[in-house]
């Protein structure tokens, strides 16, 4: 990783690259990203390897390397992740942004000019920013949301088992999701305190998201099929 910070007189003649076509399977999102996400893909809790600590996340396929919301064309084009987005740069304590001049995105030459002829930022670099700022506010705020739930013990691990047309079948293991029995249990101040956080949103956009699994598995059927 070559990571330096931004600036024009370094980088002036940077251009960024469009993301690759085939991305992660499994992206990390942030609550403002909850109700698009789930218009096109489930939404899952999962622990981070390294700190155990949970995080939400969008899946766009079932096993790394496979994107299957991106196999017609179309569909992720309607909702890309923020931190998506940000591949190949960073925000930096300072607030300053860092870029990563070994990612594929700045390999090729190509792309959007981060910076004009009189060396101020582009539309490219000021979206950079502003999906940066997005990112770091938005990891907090799941963070507070997380913590709440955990709180309430609204959080409940889900086993998904998956067949598929060419005979195989898949297990998905360490995922969870917002328990919605032990939500109607709650006393009517818990209640109230997540619709007042505007956590209850959040919750039914979870929940609501879990229907995506068997669009995703269609998906790789049509996929298999072709």
């Amino acid at each position: 990783m070559d990571l330096q910070l931004l600036n024009a007189q370094d980088h002036g003649r940077l251009r960024l690259g469009q993301l690759p076509a085939a991305g992660p399977h499994f992206v990390q999102i942030v609550p403002s990203e909850f109700v698009a996400a789930a218009a096109v893909c489930p939404i899952f809790l999962t622990k981070n390897a390294d700190t155990g600590q949970f995080y939400a996340g969008a899946m766009f396929g079932f096993e790394p390397g496979e994107s299957l919301v991106g196999v017609g064309e179309t569909t992720r084009a309607s909702f890309t992740p923020l931190d998506l987005e940000r591949q190949g740069v960073f925000l930096t304590d300072g607030g300053a942004i860092a870029v990563d001049l070994d990612h594929p995105r700045f390999a090729a030459g190509q792309g959007a000019p981060l910076f004009d002829a009189q060396g101020e930022p582009t539309a490219a670099t000021r979206r950079l920013q502003h999906v940066l700022a997005q990112l770091r506010a938005g990891v907090a705020e799941s963070e507070g949301f997380i913590q709440g739930l955990l709180s309430l013990k609204l959080i409940e691990p889900i086993d998904i088992d998956l067949s598929f047309d060419d005979g195989r079948r898949l297990s998905l293991n360490g995922l969870y999701t917002v328990s919605l029995d032990a939500l109607s249990e709650l006393d009517d101040a818990a209640a109230l305190g997540l619709f007042r956080r505007g956590n209850l949103q959040l919750i039914y956009a979870m929940s609501g998201s879990l229907r995506q699994v068997s669009a995703l598995a269609k998906l790789r059927n049509d996929k298999l099929a072709a």
